[in-house]
């Protein structure tokens, strides 16, 4: 549920905050007061692409804030999957910071990717627009559509489906690789045979190139070692000048006067100690210096056994374990070759096991898809019959089939409709209007109602193309879908205005010469105004009070109020 929004220097906004109710909220307003700027701002909160042109001229940055309620449990370990901190009382807090170039996305305190906020956007809160109208008429997504009414058996045959296809695809592309002459064969199998040969005599060992190089850097600077280590002798431990000689000397001064003072001695053992390290450090270094030794036979020859392995890793991979990766691809693929027949054989046998695998599992997809699809047909067929159509005829046309086969499934759909006695139902995307398509929209979210773990819809212009008695019917299936959901929606009928559980009206103003957009709740008595203006009152009289407020009482009577 949508708790509040507040809205900073976004467009022709200054600063703005509303907070929401439950059931049916109503948003009018004037044409071109900024009805557009305020479902602009959700979507731009819930991660629609952001233009700096957004910002209010002389802004730094725009804000969009949303308080959400998590309303189920489904939601609430979704969202704890994606590691966000909820709040115990369950509220979400959603921002975005809008600045020129770029914007910082937040939920709950914690910094977010655009993309996880239109993940997180898609378990809250579903807007309906035109557009959304649009994606209808395309035949993939009323497949999808199927899907979704399925449910969760659907989805895990999908992914079953999709795992499968995977696999034989997989099987089939190497099937297709594999399908060799005898003279494409015998030229792999010599070239197998010769690496294979290169590897196995190499008996490269692991880590062997670790050692090698760091003895070969070893000989490699043998002489500025031993020049080194020879000096570091000589100066420390070499005799007359050297450290440990004036250590000694030291040593043997302060112990002259030892037991005189306690601080004293205690430096002197300090002394007898560096002497001692240094005395163990000279001996250690004496042995490293004798066991140092450079042999040219033994420099070459590591030079050939690095350049060896080097000439393997350049042609089989950076380091042993690649090599050896390889070494044992190219036996497997060896072996393929060499019993190349029963191969083929076992292969096509594999192949055959995974198409067969997988038709039973599109066979066993598609029966959950007509029998969704048949259900869901005949609650459509319902609820556009309340909407006013006066006959309708809805139905899920399939064509399944091998020819259809992929990750997918076997199966393309198309919804036929007929809204007129006498006419053949045709596909959906030839014959239904703008209104038409609203409806039709209106229709589907209501037998989705039960299913949808989504408690809130926005739903902007569902009103186009309607009047009249239609106009009345879809605010009626309105009002009774906001019994159970939170539902937001900009209209400019009165029919739907006067089904509201809150009314808001948005206004636009101009104040020292800059525009602005208001929005703020209406109290009943304003409510009655607006929905008197809605009817068509230039001037709000009495008799256009009355019939504002007639229209409001039947309304609460369809809604199971009192009237």
């Amino acid at each position: 549920m949508l708790l509040s929004l507040h809205v900073k220097n976004l467009a022709l906004i200054e600063e703005e905050e509303v907070t929401f109710t439950d059931g049916l909220n109503i948003l009018t307003g004037e044409t071109g007061a900024g009805k557009s700027i305020i479902i602009g701002s959700v979507n731009l909160a819930l991660g629609a692409k952001a233009d700096k042109a957004i910002i209010r001229t002389g802004a730094d940055y725009a804000l969009i804030e949303m308080t959400f309620l998590a309303d189920n449990e489904t939601q609430i370990a979704k969202l704890k999957e994606m590691d966000l901190p909820i709040e115990e009382d369950g509220t979400i807090l959603i921002k975005r910071k809008i600045l020129p170039g770029r914007s910082a996305c937040s939920v709950c305190g914690e910094s977010v990717t655009l993309r996880q906020l239109r993940e997180i956007a898609e378990l809250l809160i579903d807007i309906y627009g035109q557009r959304e109208n649009q994606k209808l008429l395309r035949r993939e997504a009323q497949l999808l559509t199927v899907d979704e009414y399925a449910g969760e058996e659907a989805e895990r045959l999908k992914a079953s489906v999709a795992q499968r296809y995977k696999k034989w695809r997989a099987l089939t592309s190497e099937w297709e690789k594999d399908d060799l002459d005898d003279a494409a064969r015998k030229r792999e199998v010599d070239l197998l045979s010769y690496e294979l040969r290169e590897i196995e005599e190499a008996a490269i060992r692991d880590g062997e190139d670790e050692e090698l190089e760091n003895r070969y850097r070893l000989l490699e600077n043998f002489r500025k070692i031993s020049e080194a280590a020879g000096q570091a002798g000589y100066r420390t431990g070499g005799g007359e000048g050297s450290a440990e000689e004036a250590i000694d000397r030291a040593s043997r001064e302060l112990s002259s006067v030892y037991g005189v003072d306690p601080a004293l001695d205690a430096l002197a053992d300090q002394l007898s100690e560096v002497g001692d390290l240094l005395s163990d450090f000279n001996r250690a270094l004496n042995e490293y210096i004798r066991d140092l030794t450079f042999d040219p036979a033994e420099f070459e020859q590591i030079q050939d056994r690095l350049n060896l392995i080097n000439h393997l890793k350049d042609k089989y991979g950076r380091t042993i374990a690649d090599i050896e990766k390889a070494r044992a691809e190219r036996e497997e693929r060896l072996s393929f070759l060499e019993d190349y027949e029963n191969g083929r054989r076992k292969l096509k046998k594999d192949i055959a096991a995974e198409y067969k695998a997988l038709l039973d599992l599109c066979e066993a997809l598609s029966a959950v898809r007509k029998n969704a699809a048949a259900r869901f047909a005949s609650g459509l067929r319902e609820a556009l019959l309340d909407l006013n159509f006066p006959q309708v005829e809805f139905e899920s046309r399939f064509e399944s089939g091998e020819a259809h086969l992929s990750a997918n499934g076997y199966d393309k759909l198309v919804f036929y409709i007929s809204m007129n006695p006498g006419e053949s139902p045709r596909p959906l995307e030839q014959i239904a209007s703008g209104g038409e398509l609203s409806r039709i929209m209106l229709g589907m979210k209501t037998v989705f109602a039960g299913k949808d773990e989504i408690h809130t819809f926005i739903f902007d212009e569902i009103d186009t193309g309607i009047s009249g008695m239609t106009a009345w019917k879809v605010a009626e299936k309105m009002g009774r879908l906001a019994t159970n959901h939170q539902i937001l929606c900009i209209t400019h009928l009165p029919q739907i205005a006067s089904m509201q559980d809150s009314h808001y009206s948005i206004a636009k103003e101009s104040i020292d010469g800059r525009t602005m957009t208001h929005i703020r709740r209406l109290s009943e008595e304003e409510s009655d105004c607006e929905v008197a203006r809605l009817l068509g009152a230039d001037t709000i009289t009495d008799a256009a009070l009355i019939n504002a407020r007639d229209m409001k009482r039947r309304a609460l009577s369809a809604k199971g109020g009192e009237g």
